[in-house]
């Protein structure tokens, strides 16, 4: 199919930051397209890219002719206008009556009551919808989404899921929620420095890119081993030669730190970091940390939530669930003593330890640098009893001892949420109380987060739209919102049942997506077996103690020999650069297992090569 857009070797850094080098891609009409990648990586940045609303440092995009693109921006701000008036306040072509009805047709699908409502007093799930909507006014052939997921309710992601399935047009999705991307892409484009041409292309959801990203890296993991054993032999080699006389020593030599060169390239993509989160417990043994008993709140006339009952114990994990406005965080505040009940009681443990995280990173001054933020009285920290240098701990959370002078404000909103980990991992908790902290971190730190959340002794209390991390992470579900008390679920898949339940019966438009697949779907089997050059290694022959007639013309033929496998080589590298390749993980893959194979060959025809000179 045409491309719509074709991005040729683009470049984009922020001082001394490279975000991405030399990448090339393209999206045709059928693509739905999830945009993954650890935080950092310049996804937004891309998008804007694509949007023309940035330049890259190098590369060019190429346009299909008169193409239309709509972009939806990660945190969305409007005027105080109307939302049909809205909508029209945008440079737009057309008769002014059909562009009023489109505002109109707009509205409703995107479930909007009141078309003159305020933009400005809208919720942040209500601003996503009506951004979404202000970028199909122009009727774009593709759509850009950053963090569309982001401040939607449960009811708000499962009516996005079913509105991007019926829209015909292609569009790129920014998101790190799991389930999301698994329901609504068919293709899955990662930004990583970890693979040759700084992206991962890979047709299909996101379970089947996941099982090809572990073999690629599996292949280029071999890759790595076959020719550091190659490398190895030919320092070897290099320490006790004497000084290159022939052309053919100089040949080698030369080939020898040509090898060392790509070892050091492959060994530097393999190099991975990830998040070291650990939460601190106070480890009390204490069997009742709150008892919660028959919570009331409301504001003016509007009843919030009413009975609320909730006992913690260490090891409790309780999900907060409901739809926008139902009263969530105001709940989670009341639990940990930020905001009174109108009616009911709390009881906390003696000497209970509170830690808080805040959704909108309200304990994080934009004029602060990071050093000061992780460490604002001195120059280290205090871990489990340590002091721990700053530079060191915000190593743990992936930010460079030359980062540590910028401002929080030009950070990222996934690096914000990693500072505000890292300042709350500080502090020995018996109570987690968590709203919403998934907000804009990448895939790899919420499965850290996870884990360290399964392991945590105190308790926990959350509220996110991160339903993988619910159904891994929470043993009760607290739902709010329904008619009359609220109610408790064993887990998040029978909250949302009942929520499409109840939905279908007031007819509301949205349906149920395909079935969520468990975590463990989105792993590659690692009893799998794997093509590895390490295979194909065998132990060279018993040494001779002379060169017979077939081996002296094996020796005079060898350099010939390696020298066509070297080409062989060459060529497959040129083959993983060109655009239709690199872009096609399947014959990547292939091609990477082709590689495997001949720098095994290679260094088999080195060991032969120098078995032969010795003897």
């Amino acid at each position: 199919m045409t491309s719509l857009i074709t991005a040729h070797d683009l470049s984009k850094s922020f001082g001394t930051q490279q975000l991405f080098t030399d990448i090339s891609f393209s999206i045709s009409a059928d693509d739905r397209i999830g945009l993954l990648g650890p935080n950092g990586s310049g996804k937004s940045t891309l998008l804007k890219i694509l949007m023309d609303m940035e330049s890259p440092d190098t590369g060019f995009i190429s346009r299909r002719q008169g193409l239309r693109v709509g972009y939806a921006c990660q945190e969305p701000e409007f005027p105080e206008m109307g939302l049909e008036e809205l909508l029209l306040d945008q440079p737009l072509h057309g008769d002014p009556i059909e562009l009023r009805t489109r505002a109109q047709i707009l509205l409703s699908k995107m479930q909007f009551p009141d078309p003159e409502q305020k933009a400005s007093l809208l919720s942040g799930g209500w601003k996503k919808r009506l951004d979404i909507a202000r970028a199909l006014m122009n009727e774009p052939d593709l759509l850009l989404l950053d963090e569309p997921t982001n401040h939607l309710d449960l009811e708000g992601i499962l009516w996005l899921e079913k509105f991007l399935a019926r829209e015909r047009i292609a569009y790129i999705a920014v998101s790190h929620d799991r389930y999301f991307l698994e329901n609504i892409s068919n293709k899955i484009i990662e930004l990583n420095k970890c693979y040759p041409q700084g992206l991962f292309s890979c047709e299909g959801s996101l379970s089947v890119y996941m099982e090809k990203k572990d073999a690629f890296l599996e292949a280029q993991a071999q890759q790595q081993k076959g020719l550091a054993s190659v490398v190895k032999d030919e320092i070897a080699w290099l320490r006790k030669s004497a000084p290159a006389r022939t052309t053919k020593s100089r040949s080698r030599i030369a080939k020898a730190y040509e090898l060392m060169e790509e070892l050091s390239t492959v060994k530097q993509r393999n190099k991975t970091s990830k998040v070291n989160i650990s939460f601190l417990a106070s480890e009390r043994e204490t069997r009742r940390l709150l008892v919660a008993k028959n919570l009331y709140k409301a504001f003016g006339d509007r009843e919030l939530f009413n009975g609320v009952d909730l006992t913690l114990s260490p090891g409790s994990r309780i999900g907060i669930v409901g739809q926008n406005g139902t009263g969530k965080t105001t709940l989670l505040r009341i639990l940990a003593g930020q905001v009174a009940q109108d009616k009911g009681t709390i009881k906390y443990a003696d000497d209970l330890k509170l830690v808080y995280f805040d959704q909108h990173r309200a304990h994080l001054p934009l004029n602060l640098t990071i050093r000061e933020a992780l460490s604002p009285m001195s120059d280290t920290v205090t871990y489990r009893g340590q002091q721990i240098h700053v530079n060191g701990w915000a190593k743990r959370f992936l930010f460079s001892a030359d980062r540590l002078s910028l401002p929080i404000g030009c950070l990222s909103g996934g690096e914000r949420a990693r500072i505000l980990i890292a300042k709350l991992m500080l502090e020995p908790a018996d109570l987690l109380f968590l709203d919403e902290p998934t907000n804009d971190l990448d895939i790899q730190t919420l499965e850290v987060m996870e884990e360290s959340l399964l392991e945590f002794a105190g308790a926990v209390v959350m509220i996110s739209h991160d339903r993988c991390l619910m159904d891994r992470v929470c043993t009760q579900i607290l739902g709010l919102g329904g008619s009359g008390k609220p109610e408790q679920y064993a887990d998040y898949a029978q909250w949302e049942k009942t929520l499409i339940s109840d939905s279908k019966k007031k007819n509301k438009d949205f349906s149920q997506p395909a079935a969520a697949a468990p975590v463990a779907s989105f792993k590659a089997d690692p009893a799998a077996p794997a093509t590895t050059a390490a295979a194909a290694i065998t132990t060279p022959a018993p040494r001779q103690r002379k060169l017979s007639y077939k081996e002296q013309k094996e020796l005079e033929s060898m350099e010939k020999t390696i020298s066509n496998l070297e080409e062989e080589i060459q060529g497959l590298k040129l083959k993983l650069e060109q655009p239709s390749i690199s872009s096609d993980s399947q014959k990547s893959l292939e091609l990477y297992h082709l590689l495997a194979e001949a720098d095994a060959k290679l260094e088999k025809l080195f060991e032969r090569w120098h078995y032969l000179e010795e003897l």
